[in-house]
């Protein structure tokens, strides 16, 4: 059987920690990642070619004859990478960059689940400042108020004040932000579900526990994801079922009426609210930075074959349901105060847990430097979340880097 060529376009700790993932499959040759990041260089091969650079991606695909590409990137969506690798007969695993939209941008993700009738917080878009401030003046507190693009330097926060709120908007505006999304904060437990789809037919794979907040106890900045965990005991099969019958599937059947099927992994965001009722507050294309290894870990099923499966259209056809293990997954994200700050102890991490970078560097001694902001993500798993959260833990302390910053609660409730 001749083995397969994969390119993964992107450069943050989800392709990293898919190329490794995909770089242990013995059907796959070789892993290919453009650009990627430092770190991805021990077990892919980074290619020099930017992300937006859709041209020069497909034309590296047919020369070195890539069997599939795959591309979480952003940046590739959003210039078609989907459309032109389509166009020119080569397999790809990516929606188009008309059907991404709803996922990428919070103020289309919420008309859309206004129109579609899917239960989420009251909510306001704005693009000028007075009449986001006229909307805070009326607001029941706590609001989220957000940048419409969402990406890893977009602006979140949770406002229990007028006051402080209004501070949020300013700021935003003075960013030249073009649209800000007010919102209630929803209260209760956060979680996303994924979902797999070829555009037409959608199967769920994991339930994860986000962590959002920065500090212990759901305190401080809301971050994008400072740990998570799988899977995520506290949603019920019904509710995910639910999910995908009354969320997922009308989403997905408006797009393919608007001859702009979403091809990909499509994760809704919830929170629970009680007992098997929840409110959905947005969506994510592919999976989360900070969750890709937890959520690749839970897989048993080969996730190349899906892919492959997605992109040539016989998902529907091969696959009834997307098999998970019986293990469970804890990642904690290390944050870093300030960027150039010497990494050590990686050497000391036990080989069972999984350590993905972020936009890490290196110095001329091979040292890896840490990213200002989020830098590592440590991802353990075991027989039960309780010993994968213990064993996660040990390895995190032997970590170590000027400015480190972690929660010290992920998955305390189990223990």
């Amino acid at each position: 059987m001749n083995k397969k060529k994969v390119l993964i376009v992107g450069s943050c700790a989800k392709e990293y920690a898919l190329a490794k993932y995909l770089s242990k499959n013995n059907e796959i040759e070789k892993v290919y990642i453009a650009p990627g990041n430092v770190a991805s260089g021990e077990f892919a091969e980074r290619i020099d070619i930017r992300e937006n650079d859709v041209q020069g991606l497909l034309e590296f695909a047919i020369k070195e004859e890539i069997n599939l590409t795959i591309a979480p990137s952003q940046d590739a969506i959003r210039a078609d990478i989907a459309g032109l690798f389509q166009a020119n007969s080569q397999l790809i695993f990516a929606p188009s960059a008309e059907s991404y939209k709803f996922a990428i941008s919070r103020a289309a993700a919420k008309k859309f689940l206004y129109k579609l009738h899917i239960p989420t917080p009251k909510f306001g878009i704005f693009e000028k400042n007075s009449l986001a401030l006229d909307y805070v003046k009326d607001s029941k507190m706590p609001i989220l108020i957000t940048a419409d693009v969402d990406n890893e330097n977009s602006v979140r926060s949770v406002c229990t004040t007028s006051e402080l709120s209004k501070t949020c908007v300013n700021d935003l505006f003075l960013r030249e932000e073009p649209r800000v999304v007010i919102e209630e904060y929803a209260y209760g437990h956060p979680f996303t579900v994924y979902v797999m789809t070829d555009g037409y037919c959608a199967l769920p794979f994991a339930a994860v526990g986000d962590y959002k907040f920065m500090e212990d106890g759901g305190a401080g900045i809301f971050t994008r994801g400072m740990g998570a965990y799988v899977p995520d005991y506290k949603v019920s099969l019904d509710v995910v079922g639910n999910i995908t019958e009354n969320v997922v599937n009308p989403v997905i059947k408006n797009l393919e009426k608007r001859n702009c099927p979403y091809l990909g992994i499509l994760g809704v965001e919830c929170v629970l609210t009680g007992d098997n009722n929840y409110t959905v507050t947005g969506f994510t294309p592919f999976l989360k930075e900070h969750d890709t290894q937890a959520v690749l870990n839970s897989l048993d099923t080969d996730l190349y074959r899906l892919f492959e499966a997605c992109a040539v259209g016989s998902f529907a056809d091969d696959y009834t349901e997307i098999r998970v293990n019986d293990l469970s997954t804890v990642s904690c994200v290390l944050y870093a105060r300030n960027a150039g700050a010497v990494i050590t102890g990686l050497e000391m991490v036990d080989d069972s847990t999984e350590v993905t970078h972020f936009n890490t560097s290196q110095n001329n001694y091979f040292e890896y430097l840490t990213n200002k902001g989020r830098t590592l993500v440590l991802t353990q798993t075991a027989s039960t979340l309780s010993r994968a959260r213990e064993l996660l833990y040990d390895n995190v302390e032997d970590i170590y880097f000027e400015g480190k910053k972690y929660r010290r609660d992920i998955c305390a409730e189990t223990v």
